[in-house]
Parts: structure tokens; sequence; C-alpha cells
């Protein structure tokens, strides 16, 4: 079967396009999407499994989306080589390129999350992402909670299922993660890792550090255009001492960071979290879990309440601070939770689980 993942971009550096390229070496297949570097020129690589990533240039940047043009004349040429495609949402560049290439052949959509806010463009786009809905062939979440409950879907909910992300488990590093637990004098290591942006909700885990005792530290990982906000919010709490801003890390620290965690906290506050791979990271090395319950999300799913951690409500941060002194509050029941984050990553969240699914969902499609 000849199967074309389309969407978002390339260099890859969010959820969306990671289980893009995922699927596509892990599959063997080809990958066609916008460029999100400063080359002018189409560009083409070679990627494991035989498969190949197509970049094409982006014009310009509008509302998040890259309008990339020659994706649509790439596309229109090449359609028929291709037995099914599977257009990646939301990405209104990959919907308009499906569109007007008159492919014939099947069409997965995988609905990632909605389109949040955005206003009058959300208005433009929705003719085209009901014809998406139309076209699909199937459609696949990554929770069941998220496209139970999408109302965009629920005309659809028939040809409607899900599919978990999945991604290769990160390595404990002993040696590295002893050495940031000494550089942090003993202290308990409460991890957070993301864009610091609105949804996130890191301004409810900085506010959660005042509820816990001084024997706490709270690093935030990432970087983004609230870094100073946050900032300020820590200072003005008097905080500098418990929360660090850690800026950007390197792919290859990461695992370090999550093994010598005591507990990883996922603050975010609206749907527009609609999964949090960054919850797997941490399971995949036993790390338990804070989450919050959002309101139609997939987040509080991931993290089973409970098993891998504990979800608490959004916005709350002497509920983050209690579920983290209740996940800490001694080995015994820390070693529970990180048992069963290592539980539920094997079982669910392994990429070869999520490769084999697709391919099961591509095999019954076609």
């Amino acid at each position: 079967m000849r199967v074309l993942q389309l969407g978002k971009f390339y260099p890859v550096f969010g959820g969306v396009e990671k289980v893009m390229y995922d699927l596509a070496s892990g599959l063997g297949c080809d990958m066609l999407c916008a460029s999100a570097d400063k080359k002018k020129e189409p560009y083409t690589l070679s990627i494991a499994g035989g498969g190949k990533v197509i970049v094409m240039p982006t014009l310009l940047k509008a509302a998040g989306t890259m309008i990339a043009p020659k994706m649509v004349s790439w596309l229109k040429r090449n359609a028929g080589e291709y037995d099914l495609i599977d257009v990646h949402h939301p990405d209104p560049m990959a919907g308009l390129a499906l569109r007007l290439s008159h492919f014939k052949g099947k069409v997965i959509l995988h609905w990632h999350s909605d389109i949040i806010g955005k206003g009058l463009f959300r208005i433009l786009y929705k003719p085209l992402q009901n014809w998406l809905i139309r076209r699909a062939d199937r459609i696949v979440g990554t929770t069941p909670v998220y496209v139970s409950g999408t109302p965009d879907l629920k005309a659809v909910q028939d040809k409607t299922t899900f599919v978990p992300i999945g991604i290769a488990p990160f390595r404990p590093e002993a040696e590295a993660a002893d050495k940031i637990r000494q550089e942090l004098g003993g202290k308990k290591l409460v991890f957070s890792l993301g864009r610091l942006i609105p949804y996130k909700g890191y301004e409810n885990l900085i506010r959660s550090a005042g509820y816990l005792p001084n024997d706490y530290k709270v690093v935030i990982g990432g970087s983004g255009p609230l870094r100073a906000n946050l900032q300020q919010e820590i200072d003005s709490l008097g905080l500098s001492g418990k929360v660090t801003l850690a800026g950007y890390m390197k792919d290859e620290d990461l695992p370090a960071w999550f093994s010598a965690a005591d507990v990883f906290v996922l603050p975010s506050v609206t749907k527009n979290e609609a999964f949090g791979i960054v919850q797997i990271e941490a399971m995949s090395v036993g790390t338990p879990v804070v989450a919050t319950k959002i309101p139609g999300s997939g987040v509080a799913w991931v993290n089973e309440d409970g098993v891998s951690g504990l979800n608490v409500n959004p916005g709350d941060p002497q509920a983050i601070a209690e579920a983290i002194l209740a996940i800490t509050k001694d080995e015994i029941t820390r070693r529970s939770f990180s048992e069963g984050a290592s539980r539920r990553f094997e079982n669910l969240f392994k990429e070869e689980i999520m490769i084999n699914k697709i391919t099961e969902l591509y095999e019954k499609t076609a």
C-alpha cells in the first residue's frame, strides 16, 4: 500500500509533526509538508524504512498556518502515486492541498485537535473542514475522550475511532540524573516542560510552589513569549528560590531530567492541550504525573488518575501542590505511582503499538 502523510511542517518540533514523522519512518511511507526553516526551494529527505519527507517552501505564516502553495501543485502532480492519504488536522494548508489535488483514493483524517479560537480564520476554514470530514473514509483521534466530545464529529461517530500516540521510550540516565539531584541539594524535583504560552497554565504551577515545603524545587523547561511575564510572577511572589525557568533544553538532556524528577506536572488549562505527549515521555521512565481535568480534552485520559499519577481541576495551584505532596509523601507511595506510570506506558503508548494499530486501520480502510 502506498501511503502519504500530509500536513504541518519540517523540521519537527511539535506533537502533530512528530506523529507524522514517526508514522512515515515506522511505516516506510512518504510525508508532504511545509517548511519551518528559511529554505526557498523544495527539498526531499530520505528517512528510515524507505520513505521520504517532501518539504515545500513556506510563502508566509498566517494564523499559525504555514502557507505553502507548492504543496498544492506537488500533490496535484503526484496524488496518483498513492492509495491512501492520511491528512493531519488541524492544518488548513494540508486540507486545501487535498481538496485541490482531486485525489481519488482513500483518506484518513487524523484529528489531533479542534481549531480553538482564531476568530474569523476559523469561520473561513469551516467549509473546508466540513468537506474534510465528509471526504474522510475514517477519522482517527488520539484519545476516546476527544473524538467523542468534539462537536464537529458528533454526526460521524460511526466512522470515528482512536489510536493513542506512541513514542520510543526515553532511557533512564542514572548518572546524569544523579548529577541533577546533587545540584538541587537533595530537594524533591517537580519538573515540567513545554512552550511558555497561555494555554499551558504555567502561572498555576508557579503559584503551587507557594504551597510546597522548602525541600521542593520546581523546574520548568522550555522557551516562549511568556517567559518574562512568568519570571515576573516568580519574583513578585518571592519564589525565586523554589521555581526556576530553565529555558530551552536539548533533546539529549531530557531523559536525565525526566529520570531525576520525583513528579512531572502538566498544568494546561484549555482544550488546546489535546493529549500532552510530555506525559508519556515522563511515564516512559516511570515518573508519576500530575495533570489537569480539562473538559473535552484527552489529557486526563492519558494520565490515569490514581494509577500513573493524579488529575486535578485546571487553574487550581493549591490542588496541584496537594497532588504533588500526595504522590511524594513517602517512597512506597511514589514507587506505586511510578510502577503504574511504567505499566500504562508499556500497555498503551509505545511507538510500535501506534504503528501496528495505524497499519491495521489503513488495511481495513483500503
